[in-house]
């Protein structure tokens, strides 16, 4: 990776001190070292630009695959930085062998599964995280963004502003799961990863996952369900 990534983390926390109201929530959650996967709820293509500074881990990204279309020294620039190109129209097997062979070198990936942004609240999402999850056995750690819908096209990078949050949640783990799961389970246990992201938003960017009594109750028993099968969620 080189000088790319720390030298654009550090030009890119001078431009959010500088220009924005730029916050981070739970920076001691991040465990310092093994494999992870970060997944996160998307407002714009500026969020990987926030997560980066805001993470203190060296992260690699999956990126739709036109951005890599600027031009050798853009395509240069993004792998060097720790993207990689998914096709999001079909199941990319190449994606994911690279992330899964970023996940055995020890390396934090961040991921969106909605798949693509969503600024006024979150969609549903796919369960491609969940298939990556159950194959590494890598922890998870959800992480909230706020503010950020505001910044649109990823030039914003070099004038970010308004009130921005990124709220890191607790580190947790999916048990394996004997033979090959089932639509239904994967969806299921999506579901749950993206209630862990929503719980670290306000109201309003919560979309289709509202935070409900009856959903935290629900909650407790799909982690009880795991805690008798392998290691506990939390």
């Amino acid at each position: 990776m080189g000088f790319v990534y720390p030298i654009s983390n550090f030009l890119q926390q001078i431009t959010l001190r500088s220009f924005a109201d730029w916050q981070v929530m739970g920076r001691e959650n991040v465990p310092p070292m093994g494999p992870l996967i970060i997944v996160a709820n998307h407002q714009s293509n500026f969020d990987p630009a926030l997560l980066a500074p805001s993470i203190p881990r060296r992260l690699r990204f999956l990126a739709k695959e036109s951005i890599f279309n600027g031009g050798p020294l853009s395509k240069w620039f993004l792998r060097e930085w720790g993207a990689f190109p998914i096709n999001r129209d079909r199941a990319d097997i190449q994606a994911y062998r690279w992330t899964l062979n970023q996940l055995q070198r020890d390396q934090a990936v961040v991921m969106f599964p909605e798949g693509t942004r969503n600024p006024i609240g979150m969609k549903k999402a796919h369960y491609g995280v969940v298939k990556l999850a159950l194959a590494s056995q890598a922890p998870i750690l959800p992480v909230g963004i706020t503010g950020s819908e505001r910044m649109g096209t990823w030039m914003r990078a070099f004038n970010p502003t308004g009130q921005l949050r990124v709220n890191i949640g607790t580190v947790f783990s999916i048990p394996p799961i004997e033979g090959k799961p089932n639509r239904d389970l994967l969806n299921s246990i999506t579901d749950m990863i993206m209630e862990r992201i929503a719980i670290l938003l306000p109201d309003r960017y919560r979309g289709v996952y509202p935070v409900t009594p009856r959903k935290t109750v629900a909650y407790k028993e799909i982690e009880q369900d795991f805690e008798k099968c392998g290691p506990s969620l939390t």
